[in-house]
């Protein structure tokens, strides 16, 4: 008894465990694909239920106080579900099921508002940005079905234990073949983004106290490898008769001499190309990621490959400004040119643009308050951690230093 295309209630009785012909009635609630089933404790003889109408046959008192029973279930079951959806709050199955039985007060569950979460933010976050949200939330219910063995729990579970027990799921995951273990680093990515679903229910006032006021972020700080000079060098100058392997080079040596992230390359078109304020082409085009406006003025080396590839057969008869890869064999094909140019850091396309914020801009006196427009960034507490000293920083500042000292002697 379909109400809606993603809403149905269906009565159904256990045949295969009827005991002297009599059998248990059970409704099971399906919601966008996840479903429930209720025992009604009723029981009904299985050679007077007819499948197809879900209802007791015969004109007899028992069928119809059965029948009618039926009806007021199905009725409010209905009412529910349309009370719940005015509500305005992440609704499950599971939710359906705890207010039909008065089970949970508030009617609050973790799958519900992980569905609230989404519907609120699918359209403030790229949608790669929801994928990552996605991954984690299935994480957490992974780890609800491992520590609860419930598919769903009341919110008024989501404590501090709760953020723990979450935090020490995720550092001994046994991922399937051809996964890697949950680093540090990743797994705080995966409760940063409990965290923010956690902050909206406690601003929403569904959470009585914030879970989260004690812990801590264990984030491990890394060095963010980048090419030094000479190595991008190696890469500007390699050639190679394999086609696919110059087509790499040359997107990812277009990105060291822009900074522009590969989910920004394959978004640009030649119309990405305007004249700037000096009267000189510049790149002026929009983050994929945040959004954000960004504006680069076009350096030889990166000018060079646009006129490159504006007739050539991987963009000919498309709008696209560069030839388009995918992004995992863009990085397996990085594998080869690094190897090709003896090359031992772990050569990845986003090494690009840690290159082009230390070797090409930083270490070339450019100010990081340039190099954080360049990238597109809104804060500059975000560009800091491509703020890289190098050696021969290094070496210029301490000349600096050692012609104070001299003078002040």
């Amino acid at each position: 008894m379909r109400s809606s295309s993603t809403f149905s209630i269906l009565f159904w009785v256990y045949g295969k465990r009827a005991v002297n012909n009599q059998t248990n009635i059970y409704v099971r609630v399906t919601l966008n694909g996840q479903r429930v089933n209720i025992s009604l404790k009723r029981k009904i003889d299985i050679t007077t239920w007819d499948e197809k109408i879900q209802r007791a046959t015969g004109k007899g008192k028992e069928a119809r106080i059965l029948n009618t029973f039926l009806n007021e279930v199905q009725s409010k079951i209905q009412r529910i579900f349309e009370q719940l959806k005015s509500e305005g709050r992440g609704l499950t199955a599971q939710m359906i099921k705890a207010r039909y039985l008065g089970e949970d007060k508030n009617n609050l569950t973790f799958q519900g508002l992980i569905v609230y979460y989404n519907e609120k933010m699918q359209h403030k976050l790229h949608k790669n940005t929801m994928g990552q949200y996605k991954t984690s939330q299935r994480y957490m219910t992974e780890f609800i079905l491992d520590e609860f063995n419930e598919s769903d729990i009341a919110l008024a579970k989501l404590d501090y234990s709760f953020i723990i027990g979450f935090e020490n799921f995720l550092r001994s995951y046994v991922p399937k073949p051809g996964q890697g273990r949950i680093g540090n680093n990743t797994a705080m990515k995966h409760i940063k983004r409990l965290r923010r679903m956690v902050t909206l229910a406690y601003r929403m006032e569904w959470l009585d106290r914030d879970p989260f006021v004690n812990f801590k972020m264990k984030i491990e700080r890394k060095e963010r490898e980048f090419l030094s000079q000479e190595e991008l060098q190696r890469i500007v100058g390699l050639t190679s008769s394999i086609e696919r392997l110059m087509v790499v080079k040359d997107l990812f040596v277009f990105s060291c001499y822009t900074g522009i992230s590969y989910s920004d390359i394959v978004e640009l078109t030649k119309t990405n190309i305007k004249v700037g304020i000096d009267g000189n082409p510049w790149i002026m085009a929009n983050r994929v990621k945040t959004g954000t406006p960004f504006k680069i003025p076009l350096l030889p080396s990166a000018a060079v490959l646009i006129e490159k590839y504006r007739e050539h057969p991987r963009t000919q008869g498309t709008s696209n400004l560069l030839p388009h890869l995918s992004n995992q064999k863009l990085n397996s094909y990085l594998k080869e040119i690094a190897d090709l140019c003896s090359i031992k850091k772990n050569l990845t396309f986003h090494m690009a643009r840690h290159t082009f914020a230390t070797t090409v801009t930083l270490s070339n006196g450019v100010p990081i308050e340039t190099v954080s427009k360049l990238l597109g960034h809104t804060k500059l507490a975000t560009t800091q951690i491509y703020a890289r000293v190098v050696e021969r920083k290094v070496s210029e500042d301490m000349a600096i230093l050692k012609e104070k000292i001299g003078c002040s002697r």
